[in-house]
């Protein structure tokens, strides 16, 4: 058994919000936990399984090792080897890489492998996971839930700092491309700063430029990139005929389930003495948000156990 604790963040630094989204927006680090969860414990074994340098899967080893994902031990003397283990707090990643797998299932057609269909145990049948609310049960949808800046999530400390890469609207750079719009949404620390804005209800411009605190050159970038993938529309302004609003497509709100398992984990884990980044609450129910994954054929409650992958045919 782990012994693995939320971490105390220090005063007036990054928060739960930030660090997730530094986590999300590593491809590497997301596969490594993808396999970790598939059974692989072994340096060789990633190695065999991802195109990745030497180098860079230590470093990613090593940094989930520091963020308590994974722990390592020795398997083997002389001489010493070890493998790596996930933890309690890398085993609730789980619904994040399952959110992720979704949208990137059902929204995006290109990528470097086949995505495998999943099957809920349960039911026998081919699954994608539907997100509810954990107090009443209820599906959610973006426009169900009221969110609202928490005590520490000013002053730029929901911004990544490990997610700085730039890519491409097609979500190309440094990673292996298995999640590439994935990645071109939270790749990059003004996209993570420009979908979070989004979803807080920005539509203007000038709301995003605002809500960012980006250079405006670095907002219209992001919103080019944003139209181009889909996940937001460019239409005229209801309030001027000289003015662009930016509104969700149903690609862009599918995505919410990604952004919500994941903050939810970041706050369980990652604790700001000042308080959460973000509160949230269900309209329906009235109590605080807490993201739930359903089997979206016959509504049972999905563990990691129950979900079978399915390799494409």
């Amino acid at each position: 058994m782990d012994e693995v604790t939320p971490t105390r963040l220090r005063a007036g630094g990054e928060n739960a919000i930030g660090i997730t989204m530094g986590l999300i927006g590593d491809e590497w680090a997301l596969l490594i936990l993808r396999y970790a969860h598939q059974g692989v414990h072994r340096y060789a074994d990633w190695r065999d399984r991802l195109a990745i340098s030497d180098s860079v899967l230590s470093a990613r080893l090593g940094l989930l090792t520091r963020m308590g994902l994974l722990t390592r031990r020795a398997y083997q003397t002389r001489p010493t080897r070890y493998e790596y283990r996930l933890t309690q707090k890398g085993r609730e990643v789980w619904p994040i890489l399952v959110a992720i797998w979704a949208w990137e299932f059902r929204w995006v057609a290109d990528h470097t492998e086949t995505l495998p269909w999943m099957r809920h145990r349960t039911c026998g049948r081919h699954m994608e996971p539907q997100l509810t609310c954990a107090a009443c049960g209820e599906r959610v949808a973006p426009r169900d839930v009221s969110s609202s800046v928490g005590p520490s999530g000013g002053d730029g400390r929901s911004v990544p700092a490990a997610a700085t890469r730039r890519r491409s609207a097609s979500g190309a750079g440094d990673g292996a491309g298995l999640f590439p719009e994935t990645m071109a949404l939270v790749g990059n620390r003004w996209s993570v700063m420009l979908l979070g804005a989004a979803f807080l209800g920005a539509h203007r411009f000038g709301e995003f430029q605002q809500m960012m605190g980006a250079p405006p050159t670095m907002v219209s970038d992001r919103l080019r990139t944003f139209v181009s993938l889909g996940v937001l529309s460019e239409e005229p302004s209801a309030e001027r005929a000289d003015w662009v609003s930016y509104r969700l497509t149903d690609k862009g709100r599918a995505f919410f389930p990604v952004i919500m398992t994941a903050i939810a984990w970041g706050q369980r884990w990652f604790h700001a003495p000042d308080g959460p980044a973000l509160l949230s609450a269900h309209r329906g129910c009235g109590a605080a948000f807490e993201p739930r994954l359903v089997c979206d054929g016959c509504g049972e409650v999905l563990a990691e156990e129950d979900v079978l992958v399915v390799p494409p045919e």
